[in-house]
């Protein structure tokens, strides 16, 4: 099932999206209830919004074996984790603002979980259980802030800016996380391919270590972290994200003004 945020009449609802484009719409939010109004309309109608508003964000570091070698990094021996502002949430083809400070800014295509009911101290047995679906995420970074801030122990501002963290197109749910096929596109050009298998901590155990000291809330969403084949952006270029069984994340990149 596909489930999409959507804006129609200058008003935010959720609904349930067909293979012919068909919106079901749904009462309430999917976090709430997958009752539906019997209302309909279709997805040339609508313009597609991240999957979610103004959730708390969990970022991944060093999360695929691949990458980590191609830093020449040692994988870490527990999930590399840090917050992200929600201001810094993007929809689908909306434009990434190259900030004006930025010198160095990166791409990172990431599978991403949206939680779907609220999750305390669950066992990785038990922990799929809590997820409603997962998306498409792209975690741009600005990598000279970046580095600085790590070398200081912390990490905000590099991936935090407004606008670096375009989410979607929709949830999907009934994925089996373990084995998604993802993919970057740079202008068209693939730069990132790779499989979840080669994930260092899968979304079971994130989500377990994650609830062990943190309570998961319902619409939260956690970017499990990016495979190896990270580059530059700069303004003019399109970035896709593609992950089997969810679509295409597409956003164009432009200067700020």
């Amino acid at each position: 099932m596909k489930i999409l945020r959507y804006s129609a009449d200058d008003t935010t609802r959720y609904g349930i999206l067909e293979e012919d484009g068909a919106i079901r719409q749904l009462t309430s939010c999917p976090f709430d209830s997958m009752e539906e109004s019997g209302e309909t309309t279709h997805l040339d109608n609508v313009r597609v919004l991240a999957p979610v508003g103004k959730p708390r964000l969990i970022g991944v570091g060093l999360n695929y074996l691949a990458h980590a070698e191609e830093g020449g990094q040692t994988p870490p021996d527990q999930p590399m984790l840090f917050m992200l502002p929600s201001t810094a949430i993007l929809d689908p083809e909306d434009a990434i603002i190259y900030p004006s400070q930025g010198q160095n800014v990166h791409y990172e295509g990431e599978l991403t979980v949206i939680m779907g009911k609220e999750a305390r101290r669950v066992s990785k047995e038990d922990a799929l259980d809590y997820v409603l679906g997962y998306t498409c995420g792209n975690d741009v970074s600005e990598r000279v802030i970046q580095a600085n801030e790590m070398a200081n122990g912390c990490m905000l501002i590099g991936k935090g800016f407004d606008t670096f963290k375009p989410l979607g197109p929709y949830i999907t749910t009934g994925l089996d996380s373990t084995n998604l096929e993802l993919t970057t596109r740079l202008n068209g050009e693939v730069k990132q391919h790779t499989n979840t298998d080669d994930l260092i901590f899968p979304v079971a155990e994130l989500i377990a270590y994650i609830s062990d000291a943190i309570t998961l809330l319902p619409g939260d969403v956690i970017m499990t972290g990016t495979p190896s084949g990270v580059g530059p952006v700069q303004p003019g270029d399109v970035v896709e994200i593609e992950i089997e069984g969810v679509g295409v994340l597409r956003n164009p990149v432009v200067a700020e003004g």
